[in-house]
């Protein structure tokens, strides 16, 4: 019983010196500091606890397009009808709707390559039906390099068309120099109107490392030591001569 009396006593002092103590020194409610917050100033409710805004992360801008050189498909109209369709006569006459579903505006990519193909074999094709001549094998190939260079200029880690482009450069290369060799005026007429420069190729070409460098001269130094004996050889053998022509003449 004495031990319940005496813990009521103490929490009435110390209930007092509470009261006491706020009367004196009011308390502040708590407030948050904006200043310490990163992004706008936030209005903060007493009592509570204010959530710092989110941090935007701006994206970086776009870049720039490379703007390379036009493509081969370009002057190819959109009206145009597709290549499986320009002679079917009932393809001219019907409406404009199945006529744009026709046209190249709605076609593929192959269709549009297959298209200017024949376009550049009809410029070099010696006949109507000349399919297989060496002018023909040229403009086809040279409408597919065309092709695999524009590919290259938006995928340039693209390793096997541009393996591909390098073989059909090297086989456009051979039956070019097939065709100088064999018909120059053809060989001028391809090249005028497919656009090809022609570029020589060099007489002779190899890496040029540091043992073949040694070699070479090693060899340009043995070349020209074996032409200077051979020389001294020669010179000999006149003496030679000389001078048994003039032993027989003294002996006549």
């Amino acid at each position: 019983m004495f031990t319940n009396i005496a813990l009521r006593t103490v929490l009435k002092s110390s209930t007092g010196v509470l009261r006491e103590l706020s009367s004196a020194t009011p308390v502040k409610p708590w407030t948050c500091n904006s200043a310490l917050l990163t992004g706008p100033r936030v209005s903060c409710v007493p009592g509570s606890f204010a959530i710092p805004p989110a941090v935007r992360h701006y994206a970086r801008g776009a870049k720039k397009k490379k703007t390379g050189p036009p493509s081969q498909l370009s002057d190819l109209p959109p009206t145009m009808l597709r290549m499986d369709y320009a002679a079917v006569p009932l393809a001219q006459t019907t409406d404009d709707l199945v006529k744009r579903l026709l046209s190249l505006e709605l076609a593929c990519h192959s269709d549009k390559l297959q298209l200017k193909k024949e376009q550049l074999v009809a410029k070099v094709q010696r006949d109507e039906n000349d399919r297989d001549s060496v002018e023909v094998r040229v403009a086809s190939l040279t409408a597919r390099i065309r092709n695999y260079q524009e590919h290259l200029q938006k995928h340039h880690k693209d390793k096997a068309n541009k393996r591909r482009m390098l073989m059909a450069i090297d086989r456009r290369k051979k039956l070019l120099k097939h065709l100088r060799l064999v018909r120059y005026d053809a060989f001028e007429r391809v090249c005028e109107q497919l656009g090809i420069t022609y570029t020589f190729p060099p007489e002779y070409y190899r890496r040029a490392t540091r043992r073949w460098v040694a070699k070479k001269a090693l060899c340009i130094k043995v070349f020209k030591e074996v032409q200077k004996q051979k020389a001294e050889k020669r010179l000999q053998m006149k003496k030679s001569i000389a001078s048994t022509g003039t032993e027989a003449a003294k002996a006549q």
